[in-house]
């Protein structure tokens, strides 16, 4: 009955225009798996957000586990949707092409695991994501204490500088509930006391359909709010465990951003008391910059700026099963969205 009355509060909608930014990346694709977006008036649009660890991770770091990989010799252990993400000249697909071992796992802890069967092995895990999965790479770090052939090249991002980044870009923001089940709920109520708005969602058509619905009736009334819409896993708290542990063992570090550049203090690296962990200090990476096809228009999807369609490669060349760009390959990625559902 809930959901019924919150799809008629949606399709009825007749307020002033609103964006709204779908912050997460499988909020993207569970709205238009579950047929969401084609039940909104022309009054609502929807746009895509940075909040897919993969997109928004940069060449430059593909470049770096590639380096890892076939000049070090080293395995590297990781998640299944970085292995195609193409690099300046390459993806870790085309490294293990060339030998490089590459293998996919779970869970950090899988890659310290591994290490501890295969000590003539140096492992290096890819520690990509946002406040939700950077606490189980601390735990890694942790389970890998007595390992000499096991490290970290970090990506990890915090969501906080994205906000302010994209403030501009939406007039209100939709959420990611599973970083907020983490940090809380501090930052956006900061936010929309600074006048930026937005809903703290969850991931089922229901808790999907309630946070818009709340959303541009809220928005309607003209004045700036934050509403969670996910209270059930959600909490103003969020995890204060699972922050220590990260504080613990990282801090925070500038960090670039796919198509937004370097946000100050938005990253997460490993303390030096925990450098012997770090693979960029263990094999002396030097600095770098990678460069991404200039064609690809994956930045400015991520910023909101345009529609994977509005990409002249978008379902022609660019395809899930040949992609381009971070946002084709990855499982949370806005063209592949587009591409599978649109």
């Amino acid at each position: 009955m809930a959901e019924m009355k919150a799809a008629q509060i949606l399709q009825k909608y007749d307020g002033p225009p609103v964006r709204i930014m779908e912050v997460c990346g499988t909020h993207t694709h569970e709205i238009f798996r579950q047929g969401i977006r084609r039940i909104l008036p022309a009054k609502i649009t929807l746009i895509s957000g940075p909040g897919c660890p993969v997109c928004v991770t940069p060449a430059g770091f593909i470049d770096e586990t590639v380096s890892l990989a076939l000049e070090h010799g080293c395995t590297i252990c990781t998640f299944g949707d970085l292995v195609r993400v193409p690099g300046t000249s390459m993806s870790l697909a085309d490294a293990r092409g060339q030998g490089a071992k590459v293998r996919v796992v779970y869970a950090p802890a899988d890659a310290a695991e591994y290490a501890a069967g295969h000590p003539e092995e140096q492992v290096v895990f890819l520690s990509v994501g946002f406040e939700t999965t950077t606490p189980a790479s601390c735990i890694a770090v942790e389970k890998a204490a007595a390992l000499d052939n096991f490290s970290l090249l970090t990506a990890g991002k915090t969501m906080p500088a994205a906000y302010d980044a994209m403030r501009h870009s939406t007039d209100l923001f939709l959420y990611p509930g599973h970083v907020h089940a983490i940090t809380g709920t501090g930052i956006c109520e900061k936010l929309a006391e600074e006048g930026v708005s937005g809903v703290c969602a969850g991931f089922t058509a229901s808790e999907l359909l309630t946070a818009l619905a709340v959303a541009v009736t809220r928005f309607e009334k003209g004045e700036p709010f934050f509403v969670n819409c996910y209270p059930r896993v959600v909490k103003r708290e969020g995890s204060p465990a699972a922050r220590r542990l990260v504080e613990r063992i990282m801090e925070p570090c500038d960090s670039e951003w796919r198509g937004i550049g370097v946000l100050p203090m938005s990253g997460m690296k490993l303390r030096d008391k925990y450098a012997r962990y770090d693979a960029r200090r263990k094999f002396s990476l030097p600095p770098m910059h990678g460069r991404s096809n200039p064609a690809c228009r994956c930045g400015e999807v991520l910023q909101g700026k345009c529609l994977p369609r509005d990409c002249s490669l978008f379902g022609k060349v660019c395809t899930p099963e040949h992609p381009v760009g971070a946002c084709m390959v990855s499982g949370e990625g806005a063209c592949s969205a587009f591409y599978l559902y649109g």
